[in-house]
């Protein structure tokens, strides 16, 4: 009845975003999801939706990084900066780019493989009030997309910081849920690397507003 209730208001109002994510997303995204190759989950991940401490959206753009990858930070091994992506599978790898932004990373495959996925955009559907605020950006100022379309914009506008590096994917403050139908995806390559930049391991929502850039195919 309770659920019913809500959907008849979503219906109503147009308005979904204090609903449970039981009634808007799928089942919760356990570490196990990540156990595998990072090819695999990297599309996976589109569609699915993530939230930090109550504050998030759906996930639109992300690009993969094998640690055979000359691009990716474990490709010269592990140091104290990269060493949570030579551990197990579903934990937040989080650094700093350029001294500037945080960007926020699933580490994925066997411990050891050191591969991990790099969240580059959400659609942000909860916690705007916050993340307006943590952005530093006047809400009239600027449209939604602004918020989270870029690794950085997202890290500043769901709160993540260094704190949050190597904690499970699955437990507070993150939450994953998984995708409820499988989306029309985009392919290319990555943004602002100087390696292996034709590898086509950039998955995009196709015709999504909120990419950090517009894929060529989108």
């Amino acid at each position: 009845m309770v659920q019913l209730f809500l959907r008849c208001c979503v219906e109503v109002t147009g308005f979904d975003q204090e609903l449970p994510s039981l009634l808007k997303n799928g089942r919760k995204i356990r570490r196990a999801f990540f156990d595998r190759s990072v090819h695999a989950v990297a599309p996976e991940l589109i569609g699915a939706t993530l939230m930090v401490n109550g504050t998030g959206g759906v996930i639109v753009e992300v690009e993969a990084y094998h640690h055979t990858d000359p691009a990716a930070h474990s490709y010269r091994g592990e140091t104290e900066r990269n060493a949570v992506m030579f551990g197990q599978p579903g934990f937040a790898y989080v650094y700093r780019s350029y001294g500037i932004h945080w960007c926020l990373n699933f580490v994925c495959e066997g411990q050891g493989s050191a591969s991990a996925v790099l969240i580059r955009a959400i659609k942000p559907t909860a916690g705007l009030a916050q993340m307006w605020r943590r952005r530093g950006i006047s809400r009239g100022s600027a449209t939604e997309r602004t918020l989270c379309s870029g690794p950085g914009k997202l890290a500043q506008a769901l709160g993540v910081t260094i704190k949050h590096n190597g904690l499970p994917l699955d437990r507070a403050p993150f939450e994953l849920r998984a995708r409820l139908e499988t989306p029309e995806i985009v392919v290319g390559p990555r943004i602002g690397i100087t390696k292996a930049v034709d590898e086509p391991w950039r998955y995009g929502l196709k015709g999504s507003r909120f990419l950090s850039k517009p894929f060529s195919s989108s």
